[in-house]
């Protein structure tokens, strides 16, 4: 299936504030490689989990899909489209084919305008719908989401946490993209939220055929969603390949442990007795040598700690891993 959004190679750093031994010590200041070469692709009608502890470079990579952030190399190809170069009407054409919705919600909506305010004002500064349809837009956009038409004269502060989610997903479904980037969309949710939210995406996935990029830390909601997934670790893609196989069958250690180390959901299975990670998470401005991952990896060997690994193909499965090597 033909790629819709293809990014290659994306990398972007951070300087970051030196502390008194670092001023003392004089030199530039740090710089933190948020992307380390990340390589991605999102085909249409698909949903492709992006999956890690935190600080691996998640929502960096969410953000710079979208051109929130801009990149230091690489190149992302939307449609045809050198999205890194687009400009002007080009560039808001691009933004209203792919959407972003955020963790936060509440922090992503106006306070001070009322749901129906929100959700027209997509609808106008696109010119999706005549004027005089704006109000049937937004009645549409609310029953889409399973809201109920009087929740456009309300403010934010009126809905709870799923609630206002759903806004936040109508406002992006207003101007009809073919791309939904959801970073972290459930993580501040209970569980019976996460669960109306998630179907909800399923179901306007299905009935739309939107391509969904789906950042999660949480391995049993990729589970449930994903159709591909991507697992990140400290900048890098480690393992790439379709949901089933990594979840059965993943191929580098980290995922493993990643794996291991989630809760499961039913609450007759034994936990695993086998440790999930072991020491710390690197500091990102002091990338190990090697394999990143190799200080924490209980399979490392010598070649782990002095060569990087090189990306193995098999099929769909792609992983960076010396354990991988033919």
């Amino acid at each position: 299936m033909t790629a819709l959004l293809r990014a290659d190679d994306l990398e972007r750093g951070f300087t970051v504030k030196r502390g008194l031994g670092g001023f003392l010590r004089g030199g530039g200041r740090p710089v933190v490689r948020a992307l380390a070469g990340v390589s991605i692709t999102l085909r249409r009608g698909e949903t492709l989990a992006v999956v890690g502890e935190s600080g691996c470079g998640k929502s960096t990579l969410a953000r710079a899909l979208v051109r929130l952030i801009e990149l230091d190399a690489g190149q992302i190809d939307f449609d045809g489209q050198d999205v890194r170069t687009l400009a002007g009407a080009r560039l808001r054409q691009f933004n209203r084919r792919v959407q972003m919705v955020f963790q936060d919600p509440y922090g992503s909506l106006n306070p001070r305008m009322t749901v129906g305010e929100t959700l027209a004002e997509a609808l106008r500064v696109h010119r999706m719908v005549p004027r005089e349809r704006i109000a049937a837009r937004v009645e549409e956009l609310l029953a889409l989401v399973r809201l109920p038409s009087d929740a456009a004269g309300r403010l934010p502060h009126a809905f709870s946490g799923g609630q206002r989610q759903r806004i936040a997903i109508a406002r992006a479904l207003a101007v009809e993209p073919d791309v939904l980037i959801a970073d972290e969309i459930v993580s501040a949710l209970d569980v019976s939220v996460q669960a109306q939210i998630l179907n909800l995406l399923l179901d306007m996935q299905e009935r739309l055929g939107l391509a969904i990029l789906f950042v999660s830390h949480d391995l049993r909601v990729v589970r449930h969603l994903a159709h591909r997934v991507a697992v990140m670790y400290l900048g890098r893609v480690v393992e790439l390949g379709p949901a089933e196989e990594v979840f059965t069958a993943p191929r580098h250690p980290y995922t493993r442990a990643l794996l291991r180390a989630a809760p499961s959901l039913d609450p007759a299975a034994r936990r695993s007795t086998v440790a999930a990670l072991t020491g710390e998470l690197p500091s990102p401005m002091r990338v190990p040598a090697g394999c990143p991952f190799h200080t924490r990896c209980p399979e490392a060997f010598d070649r782990c700690r002095k060569e990087p690994p090189r990306l193995r193909v098999d099929g769909e499965h792609e992983v960076t891993c010396h354990l991988q090597a033919a």
